[in-house]
């Protein structure tokens, strides 16, 4: 990825990267405090949207994580070859580049809910009055010793239908790697 290099490359990627490095809890207080002193009074309410960006700060790190390193062992030559053949960039990009990282970005999506559905802290900082989410149901009924069963159910549920999208990246890798 040399011929992609920029002044302050490394300060973006680190910039990227800095909130999967602080805890749940910090990001949670961080995004409380933003939306309740600055937002709310703004008139301004995010509700369950706010809980959406709060997630997305940490989770597009597992998408940045993967296609960039993706990127950094691709072939620049295959998209200089594009252009020698008289390709734009948007053409290199949708029949050159994307094909090559398609499978990292899938990757990454499923590692970022994944991580997006275990962090609970973010959610109960975040959620606004009134939505439970899963993880939180979850959280507030295991407090419940008659409600053991329905939670154990609910989990396998959950883990049965998480296998789903790890099947369908794996035979989509199996088939991106029989097409080279």
């Amino acid at each position: 990825m040399k011929g992609f290099d920029f002044f302050g490359k490394s300060t973006v990627n680190i910039l990227i990267v800095l909130p999967i490095a602080l805890p749940g809890i910090v990001t949670g207080v961080a995004f409380s405090n933003t939306y309740s002193n600055f937002l709310s009074p703004a008139g301004i309410n995010l509700g369950f949207f706010g809980m959406i960006v709060a997630h997305a700060t940490f989770c597009i790190v597992m998408v940045f994580n993967n296609v960039f390193a993706r990127l950094r062992r691709m072939n620049p030559s295959l998209q200089e070859a594009s252009a020698d053949l008289g390709a734009g960039l948007w053409q290199t990009f949708r029949l050159v580049t994307f094909p090559q990282f398609r499978t990292s970005f899938a990757a990454g999506a499923l590692l970022a809910f994944a991580l997006s559905f275990d962090e609970v802290v973010v959610t109960i900082f975040t959620a606004p009055p009134g939505v439970d989410t899963l993880p939180l149901w979850i959280l507030k009924e295991v407090g419940r010793p008659n409600q053991a069963s329905v939670v154990n159910v609910v989990a396998t549920v959950v883990i049965l239908l998480s296998l789903i999208p790890v099947y369908v990246s794996q035979r989509l890798a199996r088939a991106q790697e029989e097409e080279r």
